[in-house]
């Protein structure tokens, strides 16, 4: 049986987890996944860890003047996030009104389709967040 190209994307874990690093010498997660230790370089021994799909904003902008492409998306929110059990990520705050987002706000990750190329292109799939 041959598997189709949705089905083959779907097997690749990074598109629907947060996947990152550990490092078992200094104790620090880091995301997106790293070769080598930031941190302690040479020294470090890296795992590949799966991370929480939970966190806290930890800081916010709404974005009011956008990016060419993102001109259908005004306003929307960008946040670094703190994920309960690792690193802080950037991403989107999705399906919320300017208005509802705070520091220190739980969210949660939604992986969703960001878009796709003319022509039976490349879906793109990504991250964001959400409020919980």
């Amino acid at each position: 049986m041959e598997i189709g190209v949705p089905s083959s994307w779907r097997k690749i874990r990074e598109r629907y987890n947060l996947i990152g690093s550990y490092c078992e010498n200094c104790k620090k997660s880091f995301f997106p996944k790293r070769n080598i230790c930031p941190n302690c370089r040479g020294n470090g021994k890296l795992i590949e860890k799966k991370f929480s799909n939970t966190g806290k904003i930890y800081s916010y902008t709404i974005v009011y003047s956008p990016a060419s492409g993102f001109k259908d998306k005004v306003p929307y929110i960008i946040a670094i996030v703190k994920l309960e059990d690792g690193p802080m990520v950037i991403g989107n705050i999705v399906d919320s009104n300017p208005e509802e987002i705070e520091i220190g706000k739980e969210v949660e990750v939604s992986f969703r389709k960001w878009f796709e190329e003319k022509d039976g292109g490349l879906i793109h799939y990504g991250y964001a967040f959400k409020l919980k």
